[in-house]
This record gives structure tokens, sequence and C-alpha cells, in this order.
């Protein structure tokens, strides 16, 4: 074989070679490409359900919000329901036909409380008087036949609401009983509230809440075009009272209910559905959530671990081809080394080159991830809005008591216990001042210390709050204050709730006894205990004060629903602490609260 077809058999040889590297070089980069795909598929799955996750316990939290606020709404009634039953007024109209006075007296609780009528009710479910008894003795209605109406003849508080009527189409009732001096019930108050005016303020507010009764129908809603849709039998969604039912599909994404809208454009096309049951008003609160925001963040997320693996194995190909001709330059050395002298040289500048990039990806990769930080921390203020809400509805409603008890004492002419309620206001403000001031720190990402609470001042804010009470008892308040500061662990509001509620409970328990003492101590030690001791008749069942609902007061002023030391049980065991009650050996009952010390803040002050 001749010189010519060697060189020819080598060329086909070298041809075939360089035909099944580039085959090779193709089936890696397919390969990859597969992988990348692979892989961002995984981390959009992943994200979206770390986003819907988030989503949907923001969607809790805005759907507790909105619930408790309603329901809050709503208990108001319940206890002027139960407020004005106990009316020495209300019981005369039950033995007497309506008077001029007693229908005054009907129309200014129902025009001080916005209530849209207060009726009394006897036992025959007659209606005896009515705020707005123009209306009501032209109305003929069988009050006897309402389920709540029953429920308050037996002796309980009974609740409801109504269909479309003369006054307005929606209603909800709240129903006390009314005793004689024989704890007999002898009639029954009925308080009526207009729903419009209860979700008219929540008109356009974002996320759609709307609350619907056992029948499926909503009654409340911040989407005005919701009211009265009707949930089909069995079915998810709801439809219109009238007309043709807009599009609707439902599908479940793991354990979340996802809604697919046509319902205009105040709502979203794609929502998130959670739901909330509210017994305490027989209603079930639900909110639809967009889910856009968050299928658009794990696409953000997909398509950026996309293009950072894309770019990397762009830079490992090229390192590869740039390694392969190098090979190539190295068999050619003895023939080319002036060539080979600038490839080196250009394939140097091309390295540093690639190095630069990778530093710059690098460094758009950790802002990436200070910026998801920020993001993640600013997502979590949405969460906390139900706690910043409780936090300051306290102090608002302390600030409305003492505007009030303001305009009473200028009213009387003294200025000077106005003055002291304004100066009072004034510091409630500072104190609401500084939970917003937290709330900004963290958003800004400042280091304010978070629950470090001054025992002393929780004790002081609510002797404040219940000095008129304590004064109009008589009874001689024993208390000696620390010297300084002690820290404990806590919410400030919430640990001054506790104070106020076994305050009052001492002091309502002491209206009959002869001598009136409420001894308040400080016991320091590893755990500080604070102690309530009264001189009163003491407990008669201490294992279930603790209990819902239990409660020893049962008629006058002063009886509750027997919630109160269930709720400062739960307050207190969500601070670590512990609150017990007993009865003392000479009389009385005693109360502890056990609460976690703060040493390190005890420390820095």
């Amino acid at each position: 074989m001749n010189a010519q077809g060697w060189s020819t058999q080598g060329g086909v040889h070298k041809v075939a070679k360089m035909k099944n590297a580039a085959i090779s070089r193709a089936v890696v980069v397919l390969v990859f490409l597969g992988a990348v795909a692979a892989g961002s598929l995984g981390v959009w799955r992943y994200g979206t359900d770390q986003a819907m996750g988030q989503l949907a316990a923001r969607g809790q939290a805005d759907l507790a919000l909105a619930s408790d606020r309603l329901v809050g709404q709503l208990q108001r009634y319940r206890d002027l329901a139960v407020l004005m039953a106990g009316h020495p007024q209300v019981d005369e109209m039950l033995r007497r036909d309506p008077q001029p006075a007693d229908i005054a007296l009907l129309q200014e609780v129902a025009d001080k409380s916005a209530a849209l009528d207060v009726q009394v009710l006897d036992r025959d479910g007659k209606l005896r008087a009515a705020a707005n008894w123009a209306l009501a003795s032209r109305t003929e209605v069988d009050f006897i036949s309402k389920p709540y109406i029953r429920r308050a003849l037996q002796g309980a508080l009974g609740w409801g609401h109504g269909p479309r009527n003369a006054q307005t189409p929606r209603v909800f009732f709240h129903a006390s009983p009314i005793f004689d001096d024989a704890a007999q019930v002898n009639g029954v108050l009925v308080v009526s509230t207009d729903l419009n005016g209860i979700d008219y303020s929540w008109r356009g507010a974002n996320p759609a809440v709307f609350f619907t009764d056992p029948q499926g129908v909503v009654q409340i809603s911040n989407r005005s075009e919701l009211v009265f849709w009707r949930r089909p039998p069995g079915e998810p969604g709801l439809q219109p009272a009238q007309g043709k039912a807009p599009p609707f599909s439902s599908s479940m994404e793991g354990t979340l209910e996802i809604w697919q809208l046509g319902w205009g454009p105040y709502l979203p096309r794609e929502a998130l559905h959670l739901t909330q049951a509210l017994p305490v008003i027989g209603m079930t609160g639900e909110v639809l959530l967009d889910v856009a925001p968050a299928r658009r963040l794990a696409a953000s997320q997909a398509a950026a671990v996309a293009a950072l693996c894309l770019a990397f194995g762009a830079l490992l190909f090229l390192a590869t081809e740039r390694r392969r001709t190098l090979a190539r330059a190295n068999a050619q050395l003895e023939e080319r080394v002036a060539s080979r002298t600038a490839a080196l040289a250009e394939i140097n500048t091309a390295l540093h080159h690639e190095a630069a990039v990778r530093e710059e990806a690098q460094a758009a990769l950790r802002r990436a991830q200070d910026e998801l930080v920020q993001a993640s921390k600013l997502s979590a203020l949405g969460q906390m809005s139900a706690g910043i809400s409780h936090e300051l509805n306290q102090p608002l409603m302390a600030i409305r008591s003492f505007s009030e008890n303001a305009v009473q004492f200028l009213e009387r002419d003294n200025p000077a216990r106005a003055a002291e309620n304004l100066t009072r206001i004034s510091d409630m403000a500072r104190r609401m001042a500084r939970i917003i001031k937290n709330l900004r720190a963290f958003s800004r990402q400042e280091n304010t210390p978070q629950g470090h609470v001054d025992l002393g001042a929780a004790l002081d804010a609510a002797f404040d709050l219940t000095r008129s009470h304590i004064e109009e008892a008589g009874v001689t308040l024993q208390y000696d204050p620390a010297p300084g500061p002690i820290w404990v662990r806590g919410g400030e509001v919430r640990l001054s709730q506790v104070f106020v509620n076994l305050i009052t409970n001492a002091v309502d328990a002491m209206a009959t006894s002869e001598i009136k003492v409420l001894r308040v101590q400080v016991s320091q030690g590893k755990m500080l205990t604070v102690n309530f001791q009264d001189t009163g008749p003491g407990v008669e069942m201490p294992d279930k004060i603790f209990d819902p609902f239990y409660t020893t007061k049962t008629d006058g002023e002063t009886g509750g629903m027997g919630l109160g030391l269930s709720i400062s049980y739960g307050i207190v065991q969500s601070f670590g602490g512990q609150i017990k009650g007993t009865n003392c050996e000479g009389g009385g009952a005693l109360f502890s609260v056990t609460l976690e010390r703060e040493l390190e803040q005890e420390d820095a002050a």
C-alpha cells in the first residue's frame, strides 16, 4: 500500500473518530438537559408545595382574624341581651301593658348599641314591648316556633339568623332568658342585629371571606355579590340564588382544595379554598386565596435553578472543549510551537474570564439567597397579623373606656378626673406605639427583644383597670410593689388580662363578705409566683374552675359565661407557666400564677 493509501485510510479513521466523539458529546448534552429538566420540575413541585403551604397558613390566619372579628361584633349584642334581661324595668314590662317609658328605654338601648330592634316577650311568646314598637305591633310573628326563643325559654342563651323580612334581608338574633326572683324563666329578651351593618365595613378587603349557615347559604361576606349564594347539596362551590350558575370546577392538590372560578373581576380565577367552623354562631367561615402569586414564585424558582444549571453546564462544556483543544495542540508541539504558545495564551485568557463569570454567578446566588430570607420574613408578618391584632385590641378597649369615663367626668364638672383619664389614654397610646415599633423593627431586620415583660408594670396596669371596681366594692387592696423591674416571659397585654380577670373574680366573690381584703404578693425564686388571696367564701369545686362555661355567677350584674378562668389558663400555659386555684384554711380562695423568669433581661437591666 502506498503512502497515498495510508493517508486516505488514516483520514477515514480520523473522520470516524471525530464522528463518534460528536455523537458522545451530543448524548452527554441530551442527558444533561434531561437532568436539568427533571431537577427544575422537582424544584417547581417543591416550590409550589412550599408556597401553597405558606399561602394556606397565611389564609388560615386571615380567616381566623376575620372570624374573630365577626364573632366579637356579634357577641357584643349577646352581652347586651344578657345585660338587659336583668334590668328591673324589663321585668316590669312582663307584668303590664306597654308604656311610653318602656318603649323609650328599649329605643335608647337600640340606638346606642346600633341594634336593629330590642324586644321583650313573655313566657307564652307574646310580644310585650319593642324598640320598634310601631312595626312590631303590626307584624304577626310566631315567636314560639323560633328555635332560639324556645332555647331561651328553657333558661339558656339562644341565637339564630332569620330570612328576609320587612326590615332587612339579613338579621341575627340573640335571645336571653328573663328570670324572676325564684330563678324561673319569666320571659325572653331578644336583640336583633342587622348583618348588613356588620359586613359593610369589610367590603372590598382582601382576601375574599364569606360565612355560610348550616344550609350552605352565604350570610356574610366582604364580597357583596356572594351574599345569598348557596352551596349545591353534597358538592363544592357556590351557586347564585337566581339565574344561571357561573363557571366553576374544583380539584385537589394533596390536602388542599383548589377552586377554578369565573365569578367576576373581584374574585381570583384560581383560588385556594379554606374553611373554619364557628360553632359559637352556627356558621362556617370560608376564604378564597389567589394562588397565582404562589405558582409564579415556584416557576421563578424553577427557572432560576434551570438557568444556574445551564450556565454551569455551559461552563463545564467550554472547559472540556478547551482541554480537548489543548490536547490536540500538545500533539502538534514540534510542528507548531508558535501556534501552541498563542493558543495557550488564548486559553489562559478564556479561563480567567470563566473564573470571573463564576464569581459573578456566586455573588448573584448570595444576593438571591438574602432576598429570599427577607421575603420569608415579610411573609411571616402576614401570619403574625392575628397576634398583632390581639396585642392592640386591649389598649384600644382601655382607651375607649377611659375616654367614656372622661366624658362622664366632664359632664359632672370634674376636670381633674377627666384629665387623669386623658393621661391614661396617652399612656395607652404610647403602649400601642411600642407594639407597632416592634413590628416595624422586625420588617427592617432590627434585633428588638421580644417576650420580656415587667411583672410589676403588668400588675400596675391591672390595678389601674380595676381600681374603680375595687373601690366601689369596698375592698381593701394589700400589695407591696417590688423596688425594681421583675422580668418574666410573656405578653404585656395578655398578662394584664389574666391579672384583671383574677382581681375582678376576687372582688365579685367578696360581695357578701363582712371583711373584704385582697392580698397580692409576688414570691421570687427560680420561678416567679403571683398570689391573689381574698376573704370570700372560697371555691366550691377547685378541680373544675378552669373548665369552660363553669361559673358560680348565675345571676345579677356579675353573671358570666364561665370562660374567664379558662381563657386565663390558656394564656398562662402559652407563656410556659401555670395557674392554680385552691381554698385557704382560714377561708377565702387563693389563685397562684407561676411564670418563667427572664434572667438575661434582669442582668441587662
